[in-house]
């Protein structure tokens, strides 16, 4: 077609020169054309073509594959490939300049391709995640080493191409660079080995409760990257974690906890030492009385009396024999209390003990776990349980410890106050009397 047109141009006069620039310049814009043409060709037809297609299927991968672009992607390389063919004709005469346009049509191929792959990874770890593969798998890190490999080759072909190159050649060279790129991409490659670690020990995945006071990270785990792991604290703020600290140092994984079927409940209840006493008829007749614990109180009269009858005891002395101790009915009526209660899991550890004896007290702690781990209703259980408990503690003639407040000095100041008050008026009904 060029050289009839050209021969064309001759018959109406032109020289030879101009005859034949008309003709490059006509061909150029025709070849220009024609990828203008196919590009919307690809875009408004094909694309949009596939567009519908997939919204009347009810798989989700066709729609993930549009939603980050892999087909509109695709469809830039249309242009490219109509420039990469007419070159060569249209330039003909001019091989060094048809060199350049197909080597850049073809540069332009190898990156639209590579940004289309990564599309197709973002797909692919999208469906991964939304899948029923166990989430304990390192999809993100695996995802980015896949990018850096992509990358990686995608600059390999382009260089190979610029320098006229078989990319096999630079691959074999890569070994003397290996020091520079160990230095480079050391984060990446700490990271990717320090995620195969994480995901084959089980350490930790997404959605995982986890603490590391270090990096002042306090909730769950939003991703596992190749480089960093993202947190997000129970505050809503985002903290950010190099994924080898995690291999390196120490964190705390509440997954355990979450799996377990309960969530553990340790605290103690400090009771006033003074008030602590053996028990006289008048509270054991008052403490038999109370639901949780009259069998407990009938059974274990039985119990201390035929031990004390067996041993001839002197009922007379407390010091003498077994007798029971408000505190120690208290404890099993803690017991009882908590086995009766419905979101205290009986089937992991239950533990309710006595702690030596400190500065502040006789500590009575409570080990259990309750059924339920969310957070906020955990927290509304343990309040309920020992709002209960630290009500009751006066119906055992127990007292709980609490330092002296301003309340409690008032108190005392004003006891104080009375007695000297009294004293002086006796004083003054003596001196009367005399």
């Amino acid at each position: 077609m060029t050289n009839s047109l050209q021969d064309w141009l001759l018959a109406q006069g032109l020289t030879e020169t101009g005859a034949v620039l008309l003709t490059r310049l006509v061909g150029i814009l025709l070849v220009l054309l024609a990828a203008l043409i196919a590009d919307r060709l690809a875009k408004r037809v094909a694309v949009r073509a596939i567009a519908k297609l997939t919204r009347k299927t009810a798989s989700l991968w066709d729609d993930l594959v549009l939603r980050h672009g892999v087909v509109h992607r695709i469809a830039h390389i249309a242009p490219a490939l109509v420039i990469y063919h007419f070159a060569t004709p249209v330039l003909a005469g001019y091989p060094q300049l048809t060199a350049v346009v197909r080597q850049g049509a073809l540069i332009y191929v190898i990156v639209i391709a590579a940004l289309a792959a990564d599309g197709a990874v973002n797909v692919g770890m999208e469906i991964v995640r939304s899948s029923r593969l166990p989430r304990e798998l390192p999809v993100r890190s695996l995802a980015q080493v896949v990018k850096l490999v992509l990358y990686a080759a995608t600059g390999i072909c382009v260089l190979a191409l610029v320098l006229g190159r078989s990319p096999l050649l630079l691959l074999s060279g890569l070994g003397a660079m290996s020091a520079v790129m160990m230095l480079v991409f050391k984060d990446a490659i700490l990271g990717f080995v320090a995620g195969i670690q994480l995901s084959a020990n089980r350490m930790v995945s997404r959605g995982d409760w986890i603490e590391m006071p270090r990096h002042g990270a306090d909730g769950d785990v939003l991703e596992v990257g190749l480089t960093t792991v993202k947190v997000q604290n129970w505050d809503k703020t985002i903290t950010t974690i190099p994924t080898s600290s995690l291999v390196t140092g120490s964190f705390k994984n509440w997954r355990g906890m979450s799996e377990s079927g309960g969530r553990r409940i340790k605290r103690s209840i400090y009771i006033d030492v003074s008030s602590i006493r053996f028990c006289d008829e008048e509270m054991t007749e008052r403490f038999a009385r109370i639901q949780y614990i009259a069998e407990y109180m009938k059974a274990k009269r039985e119990e201390l009396g035929s031990w004390n009858a067996a041993r001839a005891v002197d009922d007379t002395s407390l010091a003498d024999g077994r007798h029971l101790t408000n505190v120690g009915t208290f404890r099993a009526y803690v017991v009882a209390y908590l086995r009766h209660h419905p979101m205290v899991n009986d089937d992991m550890t239950f533990l309710v003990r006595q702690l030596a004896p400190t500065e502040h007290g006789l500590p009575i702690e409570i080990y259990v776990f309750s059924r339920d781990q969310d957070w906020i209703r955990y927290e509304a259980i343990q309040a309920d349980i020992f709002d209960h408990l630290l009500a009751v503690v006066p119906e055992f003639d127990l007292r709980v410890f609490q330092s002296p407040s301003g309340r409690d000095v008032e108190q005392v100041l004003g006891a104080v106050a009375d007695r000297e008050g009294q004293g002086a008026r006796d004083t003054v009904g003596e001196r009367a009397l005399a």
